[in-house]
C-alpha cells in the first residue's frame, strides 16, 4: 500500500477511534455525576452544538491554511479539553468542556473526508474510510483493558473515557502533521461576509436537486442521531455491561457494508443508495421496538448489526454525494455544510421529538418502544420521500487518479 494511502488510512483510524471511547457512554457516566440528571440532555446536545463550527472550519481550509494542518490544530485542542475534563465532577463545568471538546472534533469528519478525497478517486474514498470504522470498533479495547487488566469497574462510567480520548486525540494531531499537503483551493480569494462565517457553501441550495437531497437527509437523521445518542442509556436499563463494545458490533458489519457503498452508487445511484439506507434505519427501529415489546432479545443485535448498511450509505454516501457536486473553491466548506445537517440540526430535531417521548415515567422507566416505533415511522416517510424526490444520479467512478 502507498505511503499516502497508509497515511489517509492511519488518519481516518484515529479520528474514528477517539470519539466513541467517551461519547457513547457520556449518558450514563453524566448520570453517575451527583446533580446529572439534569445535564443529560445538554450532553446529549452536545454533537449538535459542536457542529456549528464545521462550515467556519471549513472555510479556514478553504483559504487560509492546509487542511491537514488545520485537523492537527483541532485535534489537539480536543485533547486539551478533554485532559480537563478527566479532572471535573461539576456536570455544568463538564458540559462546557465537551462542548468545546465537540467544536474542535466535529469539523475533523468534514476535513477528513476532504483531505482524502483530495488525494483519492470519489469511488474510491470508502477503502481509505473503512479504517475509521476500525477505529471505531478499536475504542472498545480501552474498556476492555480498563476492566480486565486494572481492575476499574463499570470502565465506561468513569472519568477514564476522557483519559483515553484525549490520548487518542493528541496521536491524531501528530498523526494529522504528516499527511499529504492539502493546500486551500480558494487562498487569495475575496473574501466576504458569507466567507468569514463559512456559509457560502449555502449557495448550493439554489439547485433544487440539492434541496431535495438535504431535506430526505435532515428528515433521515432524526431517527438516525437519537441511535448514537441514547443507545447506550438503552443496553444499560437493558442490563448490558460493556456497552462500547456491543456498541461496535455494528461497525465489525460496517467494514463490508462500506465496500459495498461505491458499488451500489456507481451502478444504481443516489436515489437507490439513500433509499436502501433509510430502509435499514426504519428495519433497525422496528428490530428495537419488537425487542422493547416483545421481549425479543436478537431484536437488539440486530438493529446494532445493521448499523453499517445505514451509516455508509447515509452518512459516506452524502459525503460522496458532496464531493461529486460541490465546486472544488467550497468542497471543505460543503462537507461542513453536511456534516452541519447530520450530525447538527439532526441531533437538535432528534432530541426535540425523542425527549419527549422518553420523559421517565412515575415509576422512572421510560417509554422505550412507543420511541423506536415513532423512529421506525419517520425512516419509513423518509424512504419514500428519498424515491420520490431524489433524481437517480449517479457517483464519479473513476479509479484510477484523483482528480486535480
Amino acid at each position: 500500500m502507498p505511503r499516502k494511502r497508509i497515511l489517509l488510512s492511519g488518519m481516518m483510524f484515529l479520528q474514528f477511534l477517539m470519539l466513541p471511547v467517551w461519547f457513547v457512554p457520556i449518558v450514563p457516566y453524566v448520570q453517575s455525576l451527583d446533580g446529572g440528571g439534569e445535564w443529560v440532555l445538554w450532553c446529549g446536545l452536545i454533537m449538535g452544538f459542536g457542529t456549528f463550527t464545521s462550515p467556519l472550519v471549513g472555510m479556514f481550509a478553504d483559504r487560509f491554511l492546509n487542511a491537514e494542518k488545520v485537523m492537527a490544530l483541532c485535534d489537539f485542542a480536543g485533547a486539551a479539553m478533554l485532559s480537563a475534563a478527566f479532572f471535573v465532577r461539576s456536570p455544568g463545568l463538564l458540559f462546557v468542556l465537551l462542548l468545546l471538546a465537540m467544536c474542535f472534533y466535529m469539523p475533523t469528519w468534514a476535513l477528513s473526508a476532504s483531505i482524502a478525497m483530495a488525494h483519492l478517486p470519489s469511488g474510491e474514498f470508502p477503502k481509505v474510510r473503512v479504517f475509521g470504522t476500525l477505529g471505531w470498533i478499536a475504542s472498545g479495547v480501552f474498556s476492555y483493558i480498563g476492566v480486565r487488566w486494572f481492575g476499574v469497574e463499570n470502565f465506561d462510567t468513569t472519568a477514564w473515557i476522557f483519559a483515553c480520548g484525549a490520548g487518542a486525540s493528541a496521536a491524531g494531531g501528530l498523526l494529522s502533521l504528516a499527511l499529504p499537503p492539502t493546500p486551500p483551493a480558494a487562498k487569495g480569494t475575496p473574501v466576504s461576509v458569507a466567507d468569514a462565517l463559512g456559509l457560502k457553501a449555502l449557495v448550493l441550495f439554489k439547485r433544487p436537486e440539492f434541496c431535495a437531497f438535504a431535506a430526505v437527509l435532515l428528515l433521515a437523521m432524526i431517527p438516525f442521531m437519537w441511535y448514537n445518542v441514547y443507545c447506550a442509556a438503552y443496553l444499560k436499563e437493558s442490563g448490558f455491561k460493556f456497552l462500547t463494545i456491543t456498541l461496535s458490533l455494528g461497525q465489525v458489519g460496517e467494514i463490508g457494508f462500506m465496500l459495498l457503498v461505491p458499488l451500489i452508487v456507481s451502478k444504481w445511484g443516489y436515489r437507490a443508495a439513500f433509499a436502501i439506507g433509510i430502509g435499514a434505519l426504519a428495519f433497525r427501529n422496528a428490530a428495537f421496538a419488537s425487542s422493547c415489546a416483545l421481549g425479543f432479545a436478537p431484536g437488539d443485535f440486530a438493529g446494532i448489526l445493521v448499523h453499517g448498511l445505514i451509516f455508509g450509505l447515509l452518512v459516506v454516501g452524502s459525503q460522496m454525494y458532496i464531493d461529486d457536486n460541490a465546486p472544488k473553491e467550497l468542497r471543505n466548506q460543503a462537507q461542513g455544510l453536511v456534516n452541519l445537517m447530520t450530525a447538527g440540526v439532526g441531533v437538535f430535531l432528534s432530541n426535540g421529538i425523542f425527549n419527549a417521548v422518553l420523559a421517565p415515567r412515575a415509576d422512572g422507566s421510560r417509554a422505550w418502544t412507543a420511541a423506536y416505533l415513532a423512529a421506525f415511522c419517520i425512516a419509513c416517510v423518509a424512504c419514500v420521500l428519498s424515491v420520490v424526490l431524489i433524481r437517480p444520479h449517479r457517483g464519479v467512478t473513476e479509479v484510477a487518479s484523483p482528480r486535480a
